[in-house]
């Protein structure tokens, strides 16, 4: 493996821990009644690492609901299912 996609793989590994510690952070705080992660925050944070901030979203239960919040990571996630399948054909043809 080249150091490049090692490192790579690393900071993808990275923003997706960071994306779902934020989920995690925002919903205990929301718990105990604390101030709250901004929207954007954890926005910025999904289109860095999505898949995290959506398994953040789904296995906490946190924000499933609320909108325009939930449509903008769902349009967040359909923009990473895009960049894999680039990549992916990418790949593919080389």
């Amino acid at each position: 493996m080249s150091d490049g996609l090692l490192f790579s793989l690393l900071l993808l590994s990275l923003t997706n821990l960071v994306a779902f510690g934020l989920f995690a952070i925002d919903k205990a705080r929301a718990r105990a009644g604390q101030r709250r992660i901004p929207e954007r925050t954890l926005l910025t944070a999904a289109l860095f690492g999505g898949p995290g901030a959506w398994l953040g979203q789904r296995m906490l239960r946190h924000k499933t609901r609320k909108q325009p919040f939930a449509a903008w990571l769902g349009l967040i996630l359909t923009i990473h299912a895009f960049a894999v399948l680039a990549v992916a054909i990418l790949i593919w043809r080389a």
